[in-house]
């Protein structure tokens, strides 16, 4: 390919060759429907499923793989923990730097369900402050909602300490992990994280369609849907016990599988090494865009505690523009806009100028493609000091 791929915040591509391979090879062997009969072929596509939650428990340090529970991606299980454990009357906290996947959930509660919902801004570094959380704690708080790296700016938060104070008072913390599974360590005891939400086709180099979240024991979460599971179906209401409550109808079993195999990649190679290569990368271009005139830079002053994400501007140029460019021109794929967290872009002032170009580095990025995408935005930039 003669694409030069830096959306890999969006979703990870190409994804590795042993999950393409061993998605094929399942799903036209076991592509049935697991954990609904008792021949052979059911119960091993069953078991996959098993093992790979148990890949999941162990990978994220969880106690019990029952309640790591699969859903469509980290949206689908972010609405089902906000929507089934908050309601009138409560109190939330969260941050300005959330994607919609948080902050239109707590907008539809707060509109419609009667709950208040507090937004803690970011320092000038990209980092929230854990004891401006705490001071936002009231009788009536129950929930704290934050994502552990920003999908925009790329700044990693200090989840250990929130879930500490989180924890002291009785909070639950819930954590939006959608661009650091697979990327970072996650620890959800040592962390102190009660529901941890992970989408399978980013860092965990699964496919798309799959996803879900790890429940620490005592926490619960309400029903708010029903329907088959494949256990006591003539029980007329929906199961309590995990992983069947928050689980509903036939699973993405070929979802389960592409990401069983992503994560075996990952586990092979070691986190360390996979972020090790993205950041040197990161340095490497953040350098190279800092020395451009004309490029504004956000947030990435100090790369101590980010991802491999991060978000620029071009003086003159819109956003939009510099992307079809970077594209059409120079065959380098990258998002601009708003990332669906435009409360980042209204605090740094990008939303009057109708967001920035994210580029977005995974492991199959080399030195080449970020030299490329180098020469391309100085390319760019001069084409505008020249007229």
């Amino acid at each position: 390919m003669s694409l030069i791929y830096l959306d890999n915040a969006a979703t990870s591509f190409p994804k590795p060759e042993d999950t393409y391979v061993f998605m094929d090879r399942f799903y036209r062997s076991h592509g049935v429907n697991p954990g609904r009969s008792g021949y052979d072929l059911c119960m091993e596509a069953g078991q996959l499923v098993d093992d790979t939650r148990k890949l999941l428990t162990a990978f994220f340090n969880g106690t019990d793989p029952n309640r790591l529970v699969f859903s469509y991606n980290s949206t689908d299980a972010l609405n089902l923990a906000l929507f089934g454990m908050i309601g009138r009357g409560d109190h939330v906290v969260t941050t300005a730097l959330e994607h919609n996947a948080v902050l239109r959930p707590l907008h539809h509660l707060s509109v419609e369900g009667g709950v208040e919902v507090e937004h803690v801004p970011f320092d000038a570094r990209g980092f929230v402050d854990p004891g401006e959380i705490a001071r936002r704690f009231k009788a009536n708080t129950r929930l704290v909602a934050v994502n552990h790296a920003s999908n925009v700016i790329g700044t990693v938060q200090p989840i250990a300490e929130i879930g500490r104070l989180c924890r002291e008072r009785d909070i639950r913390l819930v954590v939006d992990a959608s661009q650091t599974a697979g990327k970072l360590p996650i620890d959800v005891q040592a962390m102190n994280i009660d529901v941890l939400a992970f989408t399978g086709h980013k860092s965990l180099m699964g496919p798309t369609g799959i996803g879900g979240m790890y429940v620490r024991e005592g926490v619960e979460i309400r029903h708010t849907r029903a329907g088959g599971t494949g256990v006591r179906s003539a029980q007329r209401s929906h199961l309590d016990e995990y992983p069947w409550r928050l689980e509903y109808g036939t699973p993405n079993v070929v979802g389960i599988a592409g990401l069983h195999a992503g994560l075996k990649w990952i586990l092979e190679r070691g986190l360390a090494s996979i972020e090790a290569h993205e950041m040197r990368l990161l340095r490497m271009l953040v350098e190279g865009l800092r020395a451009v005139a004309g490029v504004t830079l956000y947030c990435q002053d100090d790369l101590a505690d980010h991802i491999a994400v991060m978000i620029f501007n071009i003086d003159g140029f819109e956003a939009g523009d510099t992307g079809t460019v970077l594209d059409v021109d120079h065959d380098i794929a990258c998002r601009t806009g708003l990332h669906c967290a435009p409360r980042v872009h209204e605090q740094i002032g990008t939303d009057r100028i109708h967001g920035a170009v994210r580029l977005g580095i995974g492991p199959f990025n080399t030195d080449d493609h970020i030299a490329a995408a180098i020469r391309a935005v100085r390319e760019i930039a001069a084409s505008r000091a020249r007229a």
